[in-house]
């Protein structure tokens, strides 16, 4: 399933690790399969579970903790909108809801291009710059309806979307 380009850099990325410490490789193993594959299967966390020599129980519970790893194929942009109190107070969900009718698609899917997936998220830590998202785990906050349609467009005309030093914080 895995290249051997990354099993290889799986097996270095091991190796920074004092032998018994394989545990503490996971999450690195786990941001290289999927940066290869684009999602992690139960495939994949036998075939990690193997280069760490662990149980694949052990890799599915650490992928299955964290929201930034995905376990099942998603769009190559995957676009979270916090929903928690501090976001839907402010218009996270009026937001989400534009996204959806913008894209033609519902939280939890992806375009039919493969290009973008919506999610809704509890939390993403920016209560106080509410309402905020993220595109592939880069922060969009103090949202408005125009900000919102501005990354949208860059998205579907194929355009990086501003880098994390170009949000403004507070």
């Amino acid at each position: 399933m895995l290249s051997d380009a990354a099993r290889a850099e799986i097996l270095a990325h091991r190796e920074r690790y004092p032998e018994g410490r394989q545990k503490s490789a996971v999450m690195g193993a786990l941001h290289i399969a999927q940066a290869e594959l684009g999602w992690l299967s139960p495939e994949v966390f036998r075939e990690v579970g193997e280069l760490l020599s662990l149980a694949p129980v052990h890799v599915a519970a650490v992928a299955t903790f964290y929201t930034m790893y995905e376990k099942e194929p998603a769009g190559q942009h995957v676009i979270d909108v916090c929903c928690n109190i501090s976001c839907m107070l402010r218009g996270a969900y009026e937001i989400l809801e534009h996204i959806e009718q913008r894209l033609g698609i519902k939280r939890g899917e992806t375009t039919a291009d493969g290009q973008i997936t919506i999610r809704e998220q509890e939390c993403i830590g920016s209560c106080s710059t509410a309402p905020a998202l993220q595109v592939n785990y880069r922060f969009h906050e103090n949202l408005t309806i125009e900000k919102v349609d501005a990354i949208l467009d860059q998205l579907l005309a194929g355009q990086p979307v501003a880098s994390p030093e170009e949000v403004t914080h507070g």
